[in-house]
């Protein structure tokens, strides 16, 4: 990948402290105690490079990660963005003056004096495209970023922002189940050496099957704290194809989220898979995917059984 390098596996930890960035949720998701028992696990099993933003859980996923940092002396590479805002009522979007706060807040919080990689966590369609990456330029200058980028822009906006800036990263949902970014996002990206990074591969837990026809939902789920992102894959359609991935799961004696987590790293469009684990115990399907790799013939099944 051009320009930009990133570990293959990063850990996010959008559920630290509450769920993502929505302001209902801030204070919830896992407690200090559970987010370092997560990165060490995660650090233990060889990932080092955690996926963050300032809002999600109101700023206390940075500051667990924060703590995490002092506490055991290690150095994480890191994401960390920035848009919504960091509880309700306040301020948010991409106004350069907020994007300079915003970062100084989240380089204070994870206790750094700069970050690997900087994004703007969606797209403002009320601030210039040039005003918000000169920000992220004149950061980068400063050395308080190694790198910009963008997330949840689709191609129309990437293209805007590659000729108003220069940015090497684009982080958008991803997944067997979310392909929209193969019409124009991932060519884009190929053909202008845009670092593609995919969040939600195992599509808020779709793909792990913890879901299933007629069953209510499990209690702390995604699909009953925050089921918005993902309320349209409930659906006959859905558990057709869930129900193809598990026959093939089965056939390689893996769980559905270690296969759905292959067929993204035979992919080398994609630069980085961010996954959200809530437990310890979830980081083993990543170790699965990566020993039970899917050839080509493989991966060209699953893709007709999603497609």
């Amino acid at each position: 990948m051009a320009g930009l390098t990133v570990a293959r596996i990063a850990l996010g930890c959008g559920n630290f402290g509450g769920v993502g960035s929505a302001p209902e949720f801030f204070g919830r998701g896992l407690t200090e105690d559970q987010a370092f028992e997560l990165m060490d696990a995660a650090w233990a099993s060889g990932i080092v490079y955690f996926d963050t933003a300032d809002a999600y859980g109101g700023g206390r996923s940075e500051q667990a990660i924060g703590g995490w940092i002092r506490s055991r002396g290690v150095r994480p590479r890191l994401t960390t963005k920035t848009f919504n805002a960091m509880q309700a009522g306040a301020d948010h979007g991409l106004e350069p003056d907020r994007i300079a706060r915003q970062l100084r807040s989240s380089l204070d919080r994870l206790g750094v004096d700069q970050v690997d990689l900087y994004l703007a966590h969606d797209y403002d369609p009320d601030v210039p495209l040039s005003e918000t990456l000169g920000a992220f330029g004149a950061a980068q200058a400063d050395g308080l970023i190694g790198a910009y980028g963008v997330s949840n822009f689709d191609a129309e906006q990437l293209a805007a922002a590659l000729a108003a800036g220069a940015p090497q990263a684009i982080q958008n949902s991803y997944s067997l189940l979310a392909r929209q970014d193969e019409r124009a996002v991932l060519p884009l990206c190929a053909e202008r050496g845009v670092a593609y990074l995919a969040f939600g591969p195992l599509a808020g837990g779709w793909l792990t099957g913890k879901y299933r026809r007629g069953v209510p939902y499990p209690a702390g789920s995604r699909m009953t704290q925050r089921p918005e992102p993902y309320a349209e894959l409930a659906s006959e359609a859905t558990f057709a194809k869930l129900d193809g991935l598990l026959q093939f799961a089965r056939e390689r004696g893996v769980a559905m989220a270690a296969v759905a987590l292959a067929w993204l790293l035979g992919d080398e469009r994609i630069a980085q898979i961010v996954i959200g684990p809530g437990r310890p115990e979830h980081l083993q399907p990543v170790a699965d995917a990566i020993e039970h790799r899917l050839t080509a013939d493989e991966r060209a099944r699953l893709g007709e059984v999603f497609g």
